[in-house]
């Protein structure tokens, strides 16, 4: 495997040229607006919470990552672009499990651990019905699972958190009928994901700073 292998994964990209996709590489800036307005109130609320800082730096890397991939559509390109998903899904959930629901540190980091090895699992049962995006299914259970536990320590943010999982469920919707409307739709629909998944990993820094703030 060659990680200057060209890649083709999305609607709008026609060709191997580094502005193949304009929509989907510039909606990324949604990414480093959701980065900023984080960091914004991460200063105002809580500027002593490291945690909630590192994880502002992984949503902007989010969207340097996915920018390079959306233009450079390379195999480490995808590699860019992956990481820091990754990382702030299961950085997120090990936080939300310690300060959301008060799990001491072993059970926490048990949980992301077992996340982390079923989520592939997962991902390769719903593939055949909703490709790519089915990797993404384990993170959104994930959201509804500790909204619902979390509303039983505060329910008003726990219900943003809800929220934010029905946005996921938009957002995730939209990555997913990027290649069935494409035939109808040149542009695709992955631009939307960008968007709205911009605005899912606010919602949820949002939630992590005003708990932490109290």
């Amino acid at each position: 495997m060659d990680l200057t292998d060209q890649l083709n994964n999305y609607c709008e990209r026609l060709g191997p040229e580094f502005w193949s996709e304009p929509v989907n590489a510039i909606t990324n800036a949604a990414f480093v607006v959701a980065a900023l307005a984080a960091y914004l109130l991460w200063r105002r609320k809580t500027p002593d919470d490291w945690v909630a800082l590192f994880l502002i730096c992984v949503v902007l890397a989010t969207g340097i990552g996915s920018f390079l991939f959306h233009t450079f559509a390379t195999r480490w390109a995808l590699l860019a672009d992956v990481i820091p998903i990754v990382v702030f899904i299961h950085g997120f959930l090990l936080f939300a499990l310690r300060r959301f629901l008060n799990l001491h540190w072993v059970m926490s980091v048990s949980i992301v651990i077992g996340f982390f090895v079923l989520s592939p699992m997962v991902g390769e049962v719903w593939a055949p019905l909703i490709g790519s995006s089915a990797g993404y299914l384990p993170a959104l259970l994930a959201i509804f699972v500790v909204g619902g536990f979390f509303y039983q320590h505060d329910k008003a943010l726990a219900k943003q958190v809800l929220l934010i999982g029905i946005l996921f469920t938009v957002s995730l919707t939209f990555r997913t009928l990027d290649g069935p409307v494409c035939i109808q739709l040149a542009l695709g629909t992955h631009f939307l994901w960008h968007i709205l998944n911009a605005a899912v990993l606010f919602g949820l820094l949002r939630v992590l700073i005003l708990h932490r703030a109290g």
